[in-house]
């Protein structure tokens, strides 16, 4: 597809999905996209690193909870107002992106190899942030309610809404310039066969560093999000593995390295999950359970996701 298709494509999203408010007033369904939006935000960070650089992680949940917990504590504990705090989210959700990709992609690690460090460190992380109580150990922090935009929490649904819808925007935009730019050619090249892109003179270091600090700054912000949006955080839920999966899931399901394949499968598996909540009952792990049974069914019968669906119809 053409950029302009593409851009088109993206900004028919976004109006559509900013006109929600207007037509829907039930709080069930406003909830549903906002969750959507915010799996799809989680996805399009895993995409640009995973997905267009083919560098899988199985512990995405390390940026989102740092960035998360960036946001919680300095509202806590320093009075922080949270508008100020989305642009530190990401710099740490990105900061420990480049430290991590620096320790593992330094001494070559790839493939299964950089997938499990990734995992370990979230778990290390989950580890610290029970331990100290300046993260609230294993109780958590809980931010304190000030009702009103200007400590970034809405009173109604419609504001975390377009919040998310922003944040959203911002990755399909940085998903568009990956696509269309000399750095996004570098990186696929890499994805493709990085012996044979080292020898043609990319710098695979930087391009994997600037992918993965790319990729952690989103999720931070999703962190950012998540946050403010609940007003509650625990080591389990900011670094657990749960995250982790939730961030992989939607660009395998919707499509890898595209630029809506992650906002597809958010949404897909939302509807999912919700479907089989109503239908099976709050049952524990079952989300968990789920998800996992279509990631299988994916990987054996659709392994492009579901965006592949539409190619092969235009084949």
């Amino acid at each position: 597809m053409s950029p302009r298709g593409q851009i088109a494509i993206a900004l028919v999203f976004v109006l559509v999905v900013a006109s929600v408010p207007a037509w829907v007033a039930s709080d069930f369904w406003l909830s549903f996209v906002i969750m959507s939006l915010f799996y799809a935000q989680l996805g399009i960070a895993w995409n640009i690193l995973g997905g267009y650089g083919g560098q899988y992680s199985f512990g995405h949940a390390a940026f989102f909870g740092w960035g998360a917990y960036a946001t919680a504590m300095a509202q806590i504990h320093l009075g922080a107002n949270p508008w100020l705090m989305l642009p530190v989210a990401a710099a740490a959700g990105g900061g420990i992106g480049v430290v991590l990709g620096w320790l593992s992609f330094r001494y070559g690690l790839r493939g299964s190899y950089f997938a499990l460090v990734t995992l370990a460190f979230a778990e290390v992380f989950r580890v610290l942030a029970t331990t100290f109580a300046v993260t609230g150990a294993g109780a958590g922090l809980l931010i304190a309610l000030a009702p009103g935009a200007a400590q970034l929490q809405f009173t109604t649904k419609a504001g975390f809404l377009y919040l998310a819808l922003a944040f959203v925007a911002l990755g399909l935009a940085a998903s568009l310039w990956l696509e269309h730019s000399r750095f996004g050619a570098r990186l696929a090249a890499l994805r493709e066969n990085e012996d044979a892109a080292r020898a043609l003179g990319v710098d695979v270091l930087r391009v994997k560093l600037g992918a993965i600090a790319l990729s952690g700054a989103l999720a931070g912000l999703a962190g950012a999000f998540y946050a403010q949006y609940f007003l509650y955080l625990d080591a389990g839920i900011a670094f657990g593995p749960a995250m982790s999966v939730e961030a992989l899931l939607a660009p395998i399901v919707g499509g890898l390295g595209t630029v809506f394949g992650p906002v597809i499968g958010a949404f897909a598996l939302q509807l999912v999950a919700e479907v089989a909540r109503h239908v099976l009952g709050e049952a524990p792990g079952l989300a968990l359970t789920l998800f996992g049974a279509i990631l299988v069914g994916m990987v054996l019968f659709l392994p492009r996701g579901l965006m592949s669906l539409a190619r092969r119809r235009r084949a």
